[in-house]
């Protein structure tokens, strides 16, 4: 049931929920309770979710990146854009990828709209953090989440899902810089450039997050074929190494 008819949530079962600020965000913002019930339920059903048995050859993957204002949400550093693609196996759906912009609600310093090229004009017709979450969320459904650098990826996601919604993110995770600290044990530090140049892969589009998840994406598929030769064959072979 939708529209008027449909029954509210009380404010203390809300604040039970999620704390007092949404609670009471939400008796006065009906979308914003919708918005939050949403993405907690989502990520209520992903934790159903087991993948260490998905073979790698196989395995459903969104490979995806921020752009963001800092190095530091803790401090208030808010997300300014989320690229994003799905990989099956090795093959990566270049047809139907995501991308959006996200309202920080903070003005973008200049040195990162220098490098972005996004500016405070962009995020400011952008949609709000709730919406850019809840939408990312929908297009990577219960799939494992692939990043180059995923360490500061998952703080900047994990905080926002934790002031909008009161939750975390449940998602299996890689980090393509643990795979090719695995692979390639001698060529530390890792970075994103000399890991696409080792694989033959075009560098351009740096610093825009779709273009940087696309190519994040054809360096997880370039090693996850050398993992498959190494024997590696599923993602608990891959977590189990990383640990080891």
């Amino acid at each position: 049931m939708n529209g008027p008819d449909r029954p509210r949530a009380g404010i203390w079962e809300l604040y039970r929920m999620g704390g007092l600020r949404p609670a009471l965000r939400s008796v006065f913002e009906p979308q914003t309770a919708q918005q939050m019930a949403f993405i907690r339920s989502m990520i209520k059903d992903q934790r159903r979710e087991a993948a260490y048995s998905m073979r790698l050859k196989e395995l459903n993957a969104v490979v995806f990146d921020l752009e963001t204002t800092g190095y530091y949400p803790e401090q208030g550093d808010e997300i300014i854009a989320i690229g994003a693609v799905s990989v099956n196996g090795t093959e990566i759906d270049e047809q139907e990828p995501f991308y959006t912009l996200i309202d920080p609600e903070r003005s973008v310093p200049p040195e990162v709209q220098a490098i972005t090229g996004i500016t405070d004009e962009m995020t400011q017709h952008a949609p709000k953090r709730m919406v850019g979450l809840r939408a990312f969320l929908e297009f990577a459904d219960s799939k494992v989440l692939i990043a180059h650098g995923m360490r500061h990826d998952k703080r900047f996601l994990n905080r926002a899902l934790w002031t909008t919604s009161r939750t975390g993110l449940p998602h299996r995770t890689l980090d393509t810089m643990m795979i090719a600290a695995l692979l390639y044990p001698e060529e530390a530090p890792y970075t994103l450039e000399p890991l696409l140049q080792r694989h033959g892969i075009a560098v351009h589009g740096r610093h825009h997050a779709l273009q940087d998840a696309l190519m994040a994406a054809k360096l997880w598929c370039a090693m996850s074929r050398e993992m498959m030769d190494r024997g590696l064959e599923t993602l608990g072979d891959v977590y189990e190494e990383l640990n080891g």
